[in-house]
Protein backbone atom coordinates (compact mmCIF):
# COMPACT_ATOMS: atom_id res chain seq x y z
CA UNK A 1 0.00 0.00 0.00
CA UNK A 2 1.17 3.25 -0.79
CA UNK A 3 0.31 6.90 0.63
CA UNK A 4 -2.29 8.74 -2.06
CA UNK A 5 -2.69 12.39 -2.16
CA UNK A 6 -5.90 14.20 -3.69
CA UNK A 7 -6.17 18.41 -3.24
CA UNK A 8 -7.69 18.41 -0.06
CA UNK A 9 -7.23 15.08 1.93
CA UNK A 10 -3.68 12.99 2.54
CA UNK A 11 -4.57 8.92 2.19
CA UNK A 12 -2.26 7.05 4.66
CA UNK A 13 -1.84 3.57 4.97
CA UNK A 14 -3.98 2.58 8.11
CA UNK A 15 -1.37 0.99 10.52
CA UNK A 16 -2.26 0.62 14.98
CA UNK A 17 0.17 3.95 15.21
CA UNK A 18 -3.39 6.11 14.08
CA UNK A 19 -5.27 4.19 16.96
CA UNK A 20 -5.60 7.02 19.31
CA UNK A 21 -6.67 9.73 16.61
CA UNK A 22 -9.42 7.49 15.25
CA UNK A 23 -10.32 7.02 18.44
CA UNK A 24 -11.19 10.53 18.74
CA UNK A 25 -12.65 10.66 15.56
CA UNK A 26 -14.71 7.33 15.86
CA UNK A 27 -16.15 8.40 19.13
CA UNK A 28 -18.44 11.12 17.29
CA UNK A 29 -21.84 9.26 17.99
CA UNK A 30 -23.30 11.13 14.76
CA UNK A 31 -21.54 8.31 12.73
CA UNK A 32 -24.12 5.13 14.42
CA UNK A 33 -27.20 6.72 13.43
CA UNK A 34 -27.78 3.92 10.86
CA UNK A 35 -25.46 1.40 11.91
CA UNK A 36 -22.54 0.03 14.57
CA UNK A 37 -21.18 1.54 17.64
CA UNK A 38 -18.44 3.19 18.83
CA UNK A 39 -14.87 1.50 19.65
CA UNK A 40 -15.22 0.25 23.08
CA UNK A 41 -12.06 1.48 24.30
CA UNK A 42 -8.96 2.64 22.67
CA UNK A 43 -7.25 -0.71 23.49
CA UNK A 44 -9.66 -2.56 21.41
CA UNK A 45 -9.36 -0.52 18.59
CA UNK A 46 -5.36 -0.59 18.73
CA UNK A 47 -5.69 -4.26 18.62
CA UNK A 48 -8.20 -4.27 15.67
CA UNK A 49 -6.49 -2.04 13.90
CA UNK A 50 -3.03 -4.01 14.73
CA UNK A 51 -4.91 -7.45 13.18
CA UNK A 52 -5.77 -4.91 9.87
CA UNK A 53 -2.38 -4.31 9.08
CA UNK A 54 -1.83 -7.99 7.70
CA UNK A 55 -3.85 -6.35 4.81
CA UNK A 56 -5.43 -10.00 3.91
CA UNK A 57 -7.79 -12.45 5.49
CA UNK A 58 -6.81 -15.26 7.50
CA UNK A 59 -7.07 -17.98 4.77
CA UNK A 60 -5.30 -15.30 2.24
CA UNK A 61 -8.11 -15.08 -0.28
CA UNK A 62 -9.22 -11.16 0.42
CA UNK A 63 -7.01 -8.07 0.62
CA UNK A 64 -7.76 -5.65 3.04
CA UNK A 65 -6.97 -2.13 2.23
CA UNK A 66 -7.53 0.36 4.81
CA UNK A 67 -6.33 4.27 4.64
CA UNK A 68 -6.85 7.25 7.11
CA UNK A 69 -7.96 10.65 5.76
CA UNK A 70 -6.40 13.70 6.79
CA UNK A 71 -6.77 16.87 5.70
CA UNK A 72 -3.63 17.93 4.16
CA UNK A 73 -3.42 20.93 6.93
CA UNK A 74 -2.61 17.73 9.29
CA UNK A 75 -6.05 16.36 10.94
CA UNK A 76 -7.00 13.13 10.82
CA UNK A 77 -10.90 13.06 9.30
CA UNK A 78 -11.92 9.21 9.34
CA UNK A 79 -11.27 6.20 7.14
CA UNK A 80 -11.82 5.04 3.97
CA UNK A 81 -11.67 1.15 3.00
CA UNK A 82 -11.84 -2.20 0.56
CA UNK A 83 -11.91 -5.72 0.62
CA UNK A 84 -10.70 -6.87 -2.84
CA UNK A 85 -12.22 -10.32 -3.77
CA UNK A 86 -10.12 -12.54 -6.36
CA UNK A 87 -13.02 -11.55 -8.87
CA UNK A 88 -11.91 -8.34 -9.30
CA UNK A 89 -14.44 -7.09 -7.18
CA UNK A 90 -14.17 -4.66 -3.92
CA UNK A 91 -16.42 -3.66 -1.63
CA UNK A 92 -15.61 -0.18 -0.06
CA UNK A 93 -16.61 1.88 2.99
CA UNK A 94 -16.05 5.02 4.47
CA UNK A 95 -16.52 7.15 8.12
CA UNK A 96 -15.97 10.87 8.36
CA UNK A 97 -16.46 12.83 11.71
CA UNK A 98 -19.79 14.31 11.29
CA UNK A 99 -18.08 18.09 11.08
CA UNK A 100 -16.22 17.36 8.27
CA UNK A 101 -20.01 16.46 5.91
CA UNK A 102 -20.78 17.99 2.95
CA UNK A 103 -17.70 19.59 1.88
CA UNK A 104 -16.87 16.50 -0.49
CA UNK A 105 -14.14 15.41 1.22
CA UNK A 106 -15.43 11.77 1.37
CA UNK A 107 -16.01 12.04 -2.07
CA UNK A 108 -12.37 12.91 -2.97
CA UNK A 109 -11.07 10.61 -0.56
CA UNK A 110 -13.33 7.96 -2.15
CA UNK A 111 -12.04 8.77 -5.72
CA UNK A 112 -8.63 8.82 -4.87
CA UNK A 113 -9.06 5.08 -3.33
CA UNK A 114 -11.17 3.53 -6.17
CA UNK A 115 -8.55 5.19 -9.09
CA UNK A 116 -5.66 3.35 -6.27
CA UNK A 117 -7.81 -0.11 -6.46
CA UNK A 118 -8.62 0.35 -10.98
CA UNK A 119 -4.63 1.08 -11.44
CA UNK A 120 -2.47 -1.06 -8.91
CA UNK A 121 -5.37 -3.93 -7.73
CA UNK A 122 -7.13 -5.07 -10.97
CA UNK A 123 -10.24 -3.54 -9.73
CA UNK A 124 -12.67 -3.78 -12.22
CA UNK A 125 -16.39 -3.39 -10.09
CA UNK A 126 -16.36 -1.73 -6.89
CA UNK A 127 -19.61 -1.81 -4.84
CA UNK A 128 -20.99 -0.81 -1.12
CA UNK A 129 -23.64 -1.85 1.12
CA UNK A 130 -25.52 0.52 3.46
CA UNK A 131 -29.00 1.39 5.26
CA UNK A 132 -31.82 2.08 2.89
CA UNK A 133 -32.62 5.12 5.23
CA UNK A 134 -28.79 6.80 4.82
CA UNK A 135 -29.52 8.97 2.03
CA UNK A 136 -26.12 10.88 2.74
CA UNK A 137 -24.52 7.74 1.72
CA UNK A 138 -26.62 6.97 -1.36
CA UNK A 139 -25.78 10.83 -2.65
CA UNK A 140 -22.30 10.33 -1.94
CA UNK A 141 -22.42 7.04 -4.19
CA UNK A 142 -24.08 8.83 -7.13
CA UNK A 143 -22.06 11.52 -7.44
CA UNK A 144 -19.28 8.47 -7.38
CA UNK A 145 -20.99 7.16 -10.75
CA UNK A 146 -22.51 4.25 -8.20
CA UNK A 147 -26.02 3.09 -9.75
CA UNK A 148 -28.16 0.87 -7.09
CA UNK A 149 -28.31 -2.76 -8.22
CA UNK A 150 -30.00 -5.68 -7.16
CA UNK A 151 -28.17 -8.70 -4.76
CA UNK A 152 -29.27 -10.99 -7.68
CA UNK A 153 -28.15 -9.70 -10.26
CA UNK A 154 -24.19 -9.62 -9.31
CA UNK A 155 -24.27 -12.49 -6.92
CA UNK A 156 -23.97 -10.93 -3.73
CA UNK A 157 -26.38 -11.22 -0.44
CA UNK A 158 -27.79 -7.98 1.43
CA UNK A 159 -29.99 -7.59 3.90
CA UNK A 160 -33.38 -6.54 3.24
CA UNK A 161 -33.07 -3.09 5.03
CA UNK A 162 -29.76 -2.50 2.84
CA UNK A 163 -29.12 -1.12 -0.39
CA UNK A 164 -26.34 -2.11 -2.92
CA UNK A 165 -25.07 0.16 -4.80
CA UNK A 166 -21.69 -0.62 -7.74
CA UNK A 167 -19.44 1.04 -9.95
CA UNK A 168 -17.76 -0.44 -12.94
CA UNK A 169 -13.84 1.01 -13.21
CA UNK A 170 -11.39 1.08 -15.42
CA UNK A 171 -7.83 1.07 -14.89
CA UNK A 172 -6.66 4.81 -15.78
CA UNK A 173 -4.16 5.79 -18.65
Amino acid sequence: MRTLASSNVILEPQVAAHAEEMFAVLSDPAIYEYENEPPSSLDWLRERLTRLESRQSADGTQRWLNWVVRLRTGGLIGYVQATIFPTGRAAIAYVLASEYWGRGLASEACQAMIAELARDHGVVMVYATFKRRNARSARLLERLGFAAATAESVGLAVEPDELLMLRHVNAPE
